[in-house]
């Protein structure tokens, strides 16, 4: 894998960019593995635009920003009813994290996990 500066790389065959949505799909796609997590809160218009029109976003509810070589996540979720959500906002920080440095090869300086709503498991309307 290229050592990665900021979010651009070089390696022997060229140029290296990883862009703040890559690093957000990564993310949303780990912080939605995480048991008590049944979806992601959208913080963005394109994210309503794109579920209206069918299409998975993983990135929906992920926010990225990256200074110099740190990166720095917020990620909204939907939870269960029942779940320890103190114990699941645990779990999707350390998910989200080792997930994106293990993939990106970034350092996550930090994960912050906003927890957008609470849903009962298996009501249909919600």
């Amino acid at each position: 894998m290229p050592q990665l500066t900021g979010k651009e790389g070089e390696t022997k065959l060229g140029r290296l960019v990883l862009s703040e949505e890559a690093i957000a799909t990564i993310a949303g796609a780990a912080a939605t593995e995480c048991y008590g997590v049944v979806g992601m809160a959208g913080r963005r218009m394109v994210d309503g635009i794109a579920e209206l029109l069918g299409k998975e976003n993983l990135s929906k509810g992920v926010s990225v920003s990256i200074e110099g070589d740190l990166v720095y996540i917020d990620v909204s979720v939907v939870v269960g009813y029942g779940v320890k959500i103190s114990e699941v906002a645990r779990m999707v920080v350390e998910k989200v994290r080792y997930t994106v440095e293990n993939v990106t090869g970034l350092k996550v300086k930090k994960v912050t996990v906003n927890v957008q709503g609470i849903r009962l498991q298996g009501s249909s309307g919600s």
